[in-house]
C-alpha cells in the first residue's frame, strides 16, 4: 500500500503539516513549560501507574536518541498539539445558524418508495447479433486478457520459521525467573474515605476550619466505626465516592497521592486512620479489604512463555537466513528445491497472475514486478528473495507465460447480447419512471406498488431505501403533500419516493443547542486550521523529492 504514489504524497503532506504546526507554534510562543514536558514524558513511560526510568532509557536506546533530543521531540509535539487545539476549539457558531442546522438535520419525513424494474421490460427488447458484433468491435479493451503467468513459489516468513526453532525447559525456566513481574499481580487494597476538601490556594483560616470539621467527623467515626459508610454519604465532599459510602474500589500502591497511599498501605483490614492531609484536603480512611500479591505458577504460563520465546527465536532466524534463502534460490536455476529444503517450506503453484493486477499476499505489487521481470520471464531464472509483506520473503520460478490477447467474439457473444438487452430495458424503465413521476407531480393517479412507510432524517436516512433517494426526499419542496422525487438506481431501474408527511423539531433545549454549537465550532476551527496550513505550505520553502501522483509531481 505504501508503495503507491498517492499514499506517499499523503504521508509527505502530513509530515510537512506537522513541521509547519511546530514552526507556527514556536512563532506564537506556545512552547510547553518544564512541568508540562515532565508530565507528558512521565505519562508515556509508565509501569504500574508510575514513571519507569528504565522503560524510558530502553526507549531512548532503541530510538538512538539522547534525553535532550527526546525532550525536544516531545516539546515540539506538545507545541504542535497546542497550536492545532487553539484553532479547533475556537471556531465560530451562532445560535441562529445552529438552530437552523438542528431543524434541518432532525426534521423527519415519512416516505414510501416504488421501483420500476428493468426486468419488466426485457421481453419488449430485441438485440440483433450485428449490434453485439458492433459493440465487440468498438470495445476491444473490455475483452482483452492482460499478460499473465503461472509460477512455482516458496514463501519464507518469521511465522513459518517458528517450526524450525525449539525451546528447552531450561530456557522457559530462565525466562520465568528473569521476568517474574510479567506474571505477577501486585497487592491491591480496597479503601473508603471521607474527604473534607480544601481549595488549592486556601488561606490558613480556611484550612483550619476544614481541619476542625474533619476532626469532628473523625470523633463520630471512632465512636461508631460501623457507621463509616453512612457518615461518608452524609459528610464526604468527594462526589464520586460519597454516594457509595466512600468506597474507592481496589487500587495498587502508587495509584493514589503519596500521603493517602502511605496511610492506606499502613492499615490493617477494618482499621481506620487518623486525619490524613493531601493536596485535596483532609481524609479519614478505612481499609476494607486486601488482595495479596499473586504470582502465577510456571505451569500456568509455560505455553505462553514457549510461544514468546519461539517467536523471538523465529524472528532472529528469519533475519539470519534472508540472504541464505535468496542464495538458495539462485544456486539451482532449474528448481526451487534448494530454497524449499533450506526453510522447510513447500513449493507451491499459483493460478494465473495478471500483470498490473496485484492482490492479496503474497501477490503484492512488489511480487508482480518480480514475476514479470526479465530474469524470470525471459531468462527463465529463479527470482531473488523479495519482501512482499513485513517479515515475509518470496522466491518464484516461471511455469507458464501468456502475452496479452483478446477473447474471440464467439466466447463473449452471449455476454454482450445480455448486456445490451439490459441497457435497452433500463432505458425503457427510465423513460417510464420519468413519465410516471411527471404525472404524479401533476396530481394524477399512477398505479404503482408502494413499499412500507419509512421515517427518514438527515441523521438517519433510512435502511430500506437508496441513500441518495433519501437525501433527495429530504431536500424536496414539501410545501404541498404528497411530494414526489425520483432517480435511477445502480441496477438500472427507476425509483420514485412519495413524501406523505413531515415532523418538524419543536423547542430546542439549551443542552442540545450547546452540543451542536460545540461540534460546529470544532468543524469550523478545523477548517480554519487546514486553510491556515494550506496557506503556510504555499509560502514555505519546502524541499522534497519528486513524487508522481495523479499525473502531477
Amino acid at each position: 500500500l505504501f508503495d503507491s504514489p498517492e499514499v506517499k504524497l499523503a504521508v509527505l503532506t502530513q509530515l510537512v503539516d506537522e513541521r509547519l504546526k511546530i514552526i507556527k507554534a514556536r512563532e506564537a510562543g506556545l512552547a510547553p513549560s518544564k512541568a508540562q514536558l515532565v508530565k507528558q514524558i512521565s505519562s508515556v513511560f509508565q509501569r504500574n501507574g508510575k514513571f519507569d526510568p528504565d522503560l524510558y532509557a530502553r526507549w531512548l536506546k532503541m530510538k538512538g536518541m539522547t534525553a535532550d533530543m527526546a525532550q525536544k521531540m516531545f516539546s515540539d509535539d506538545i507545541a504542535a498539539m497546542t497550536y492545532a487545539k487553539m484553532y479547533r476549539t475556537n471556531g465560530a457558531a451562532s445560535r441562529t445558524e445552529t438552530d437552523n442546522i438542528i431543524r434541518a438535520s432532525e426534521q423527519q419525513r415519512v416516505m414510501q418508495v416504488a421501483q420500476i424494474s428493468p426486468e419488466a421490460f426485457l421481453k419488449q427488447v430485441k438485440v440483433a447479433e450485428a449490434d453485439a458484433k458492433k459493440y465487440y468491435d468498438g470495445h476491444q479493451d473490455e475483452f482483452s486478457i492482460p499478460e499473465r503467468a503461472r509460477v512455482a513459489y516458496v514463501v519464507f516468513s518469521a511465522q513459518s520459521a517458528m517450526k524450525l526453532v525449539s525451546v528447552t525447559p531450561q530456557e522457559v525456566q530462565n525466562y520465568y525467573h528473569d521476568h517474574e513481574s510479567e506474571f505477577s499481580t501486585p497487592e491491591q487494597r480496597n479503601a473508603a474515605h471521607i474527604l473534607i476538601s480544601v481549595p488549592a490556594k486556601a488561606d490558613a483560616a480556611t484550612i483550619q476550619k476544614a481541619r476542625a470539621q474533619a476532626e469532628s467527623i473523625l470523633k463520630q467515626v471512632k465512636k461508631s466505626p460501623g457507621k463509616f459508610a453512612a457518615l461518608a454519604r452524609k459528610y464526604s465532599q468527594d462526589p464520586a465516592s460519597a454516594a457509595k459510602g466512600g468506597d474507592l474500589g481496589f487500587f495498587e500502591r502508587g495509584q493514589m497521592v503519596k500521603p493517602f497511599d502511605d496511610a492506606v498501605f499502613s492499615l490493617k483490614p477494618g482499621q481506620i486512620s487518623g486525619l490524613v492531609q493531601s493536596q485535596y484536603g483532609f481524609h479519614i480512611i478505612k481499609l476494607l479489604a486486601v488482595r495479596p500479591a499473586k504470582t502465577q505458577p510456571l505451569d500456568a504460563v509455560k505455553s505462553q512463555i514457549i510461544q514468546k520465546l519461539k517467536m523471538e527465536k523465529a524472528g532472529d532466524m528469519f533475519a539470519q537466513m534472508e540472504d541464505k534463502f535468496s542464495d538458495a534460490s539462485a544456486s539451482q536455476s532449474g528448481s526451487l528445491k534448494n530454497a524449499s529444503d533450506l526453510v522447510k517450506s513447500p513449493i507451491q503453484h499459483s493460478g494465473w497472475i495478471e500483470k498490473g493486477h496485484p492482490g492479496a499476499s503474497p501477490w503484492t505489487a512488489k511480487a508482480l514486478n518480480m514475476v514479470f521481470s526479465d530474469d524470470v520471464l525471459n531468462k527463465k531464472r529463479n527470482s531473488p528473495a523479495v519482501e512482499v509483506a513485513p517479515d515475509t520473503l518470496l522466491v518464484v520460478r516461471l511455469l507458464q507465460h501468456e502475452l496479452p490477447t483478446t477473447q474471440p467474439f464467439a466466447a463473449v457473444r452471449d455476454k454482450i447480447m445480455k448486456k445490451l438487452a439490459q441497457e435497452k430495458a433500463s432505458a425503457l424503465a427510465l423513460k417510464q419512471g420519468q413519465a410516471d413521476l411527471a404525472r404524479l407531480q401533476r396530481g394524477e393517479s399512477v398505479p404503482l406498488k408502494w413499499g412500507r412507510n419509512e421515517t427518514i432524517s438527515m441523521q438517519n436516512p433510512g435502511e430500506g431505501a437508496d441513500t441518495e433517494l433519501s437525501y433527495q426526499a429530504l431536500q424536496a419542496d414539501v410545501g404541498k403533500l404528497p411530494a414526489y422525487v425520483g432517480m435511477t438506481n445502480e441496477q438500472g431501474g427507476y425509483l420514485i419516493a412519495r413524501i406523505d408527511s413531515i415532523k418538524d423539531v419543536g423547542q430546542i433545549e439549551e443542552a442540545k443547542r450547546e452540543g451542536y454549537m460545540q461540534k460546529i465550532r470544532m468543524a469550523t476551527g478545523e477548517e480554519l486550521l487546514q486553510a491556515t496550513l494550506a496557506d503556510a505550505r504555499k509560502h514555505a520553502k519546502i524541499k522534497a523529492g519528486k513524487i508522481a501522483a495523479a499525473g502531477k509531481q
